[in-house]
């Protein structure tokens, strides 16, 4: 197992304005046992691909850079970085970036989930 790993601000910084880019910090394929992490970047005006949904699991982000929208239960916030996002499992939510420059934060997503299983679910 790789006990040290690095996003990859400069991949992060190469990509397009208009491209989301998702690099797998630890998943199934590094040898996950308890949960995922993913560091992602999100480009003005994109979001949450399944739009409003839900999971099986816990999900939390921590906004690296830019500022992040999200709804979760009826409710919309701004986060800017720092900020730590938490999505408990089942709890309807989205996120997108209404902002002027593209987002990254991480995405914890925990326990480990089902690799079987649709990771989101929309409602």
């Amino acid at each position: 197992m790789e006990y040290v790993r690095k996003v990859d601000f400069a991949a992060i910084d190469r990509s397009g304005a208009e491209e989301r880019l998702n690099q797998a910090l630890l998943d199934h394929a590094s040898g996950a046992k308890t949960c995922t992490i993913f560091c992602i970047k999100t480009p003005v005006g994109g979001g949450s691909p399944a739009g409003l949904h839900v999971h099986d699991v816990d999900q939390m982000f921590y906004v690296l850079r830019g500022t992040m929208s999200i709804e979760i239960e009826g409710k919309q916030y701004d986060c800017g970085p720092g900020s730590l996002i938490v999505f408990p499992a089942g709890v309807p939510h989205r996120n997108w970036n209404g902002g002027s420059e593209p987002t990254v934060h991480l995405a914890f997503n925990t326990p480990l989930p089902d690799p079987k299983a649709p990771f989101a679910r929309s409602v």
